[in-house]
């Protein structure tokens, strides 16, 4: 029967109807390890008792009011990211793009009340994904996503990623912010070196511009801190954030400083559903397991734990594997041969990982794997290095791709 779903995925045949910590349980019954995390956002794995807790209790007293009324669990939430971060304050919306534009809108709208709406053009990098708005697209500048969609939003220069000559030269009299992930995840985890993220903070203070970290996939622990930014020293003025902070349900946030805040006052943005009571509940819940004691060093051991067998498995399948790279449990594998094939034979193992760009497939697992489940991925993602060596694929599956988050 054909679907009535609009056809923009390239769906694998395969659908789930249970989850369990880091595993899913398909509709066939079989089970699959998965080191996908729903594209980073399973951050505590699937049915996590707490998380399930906090979304029973919430969900039977009150989901939604809007924003005309005070909403307590929101303003817990955010005093919670606040004090645990650079920021003054935090705007919850529903999804990494609407973060994304509200922090756009934030820089845009802090140099016209500093006396500057000329300056409203924003340096980006090559290789970025920022989200499927029009302006998110025109961000991150591929043209891939763009074409067909009229003509590109102004107001972004595009430069080459970890090019610190081509920002200095992208830094004209209309340039008001930079915006970067200090990972680049659909990119294909190119991590931006440290001195590189510090001296973007510098050229920002020298010329008066806003720094935008995009942390939507890097942040709520991914990388073994609660954010990336504290890896590398290079403190932003405003931060978008999503996936992690809901695990698994519908949440995202941008964070400010006060200063980069102060042309966002009455009236000049909302959201209706954003930072609803049951969204924000869920939120709080998940920053109760992320910042108990010992939760960022269990994510830091796991991602050395599983990066290091990675290594070990490119010296033993150097055909198959050509580098390792990433922080934390936000690690990339790059392929020799097509990264779909690569994806495809880790499925026929029951492992499940997540082509990106630069032929380089994603292991995001669920921030509470164990020994146990990365030796077992680690196991899995060695037959699928076999199969691949055998030439033993699922022709099925070999040229499927879902769609880039």
């Amino acid at each position: 029967m054909a679907s009535s779903l609009l056809p923009t995925y390239a769906r694998y045949d395969l659908a789930f109807e249970r989850g369990d910590g880091a595993w899913l349980t398909a509709t066939t019954g079989e089970r699959y390890l998965d080191f996908g995390g729903g594209i980073a956002v399973s951050s505590l794995g699937y049915s996590h008792p707490h998380l399930v807790a906090a979304l029973v209790e919430q969900g039977g007293k009150l989901w939604h009011t809007s924003n005309l009324f005070q909403i307590p669990q929101a303003e817990r939430l955010a005093a919670r990211l606040t004090a645990a971060s650079f920021a003054d304050y935090v705007f919850f919306t529903n999804s990494g793009a609407e973060a994304i534009e509200g922090a756009i809108k934030t820089a845009r709208k802090y140099q016209s009340a500093c006396g500057h709406p000329e300056k409203f053009k924003i340096v980006t990098f090559a290789g970025a994904f920022h989200g499927r708005t029009l302006a998110t697209i025109a961000a991150a500048g591929n043209a891939k996503y763009l074409e067909g969609f009229g003509p590109r939003m102004e107001g972004f220069d595009n430069v080459p990623f970890g090019d610190l000559d081509a920002v200095k030269a992208a830094i004209g009299p209309q340039a008001g912010a930079i915006m970067i992930e200090p990972i680049q995840g659909e990119g294909g985890i190119r991590v931006a070196a440290p001195k590189f993220l510090r001296s973007l903070r510098e050229l920002c203070d020298e010329h008066g511009l806003l720094l935008i970290f995009d942390e939507v996939q890097t942040g709520v622990g991914r990388v073994g801190k609660l954010f990336a930014y504290e890896l590398s020293g290079a403190v932003p003025d405003i931060m978008a954030i999503a996936k992690g902070i809901g695990g698994g349900f519908p949440l995202g946030a941008f964070l400010a400083r006060r200063e980069a805040a102060k042309g966002m006052t009455l009236g000049t943005h909302g959201t209706t559903y954003g930072g609803n009571p049951l969204a924000t509940s869920i939120g709080g819940a998940v920053l109760d397991v992320v910042l108990a004691e010992g939760f960022l060093d269990h994510v830091v051991s796991m991602g050395l734990k599983l990066k290091q067998g990675l290594e070990r498995l490119k010296d033993s399948y150097p055909n198959v594997i050509a580098g390792v790279r990433g922080e934390g449990l936000m690690l990339g594998v790059e392929a020799r041969g097509p990264v779909a094939d690569f994806a495809a034979a880790a499925r026929a193992e029951r492992l499940i990982i997540i082509p990106a760009s630069d032929n380089v497939a994603r292991l995001l697992p669920p921030l509470i794997v164990n020994d146990d489940d990365v030796a077992e991925g680690l196991e899995r993602l060695e037959a699928a290095c076999r199969r691949i060596g055998r030439g033993d694929l699922e022709a099925t599956a070999l040229s499927r791709s879902g769609a880039a988050g």
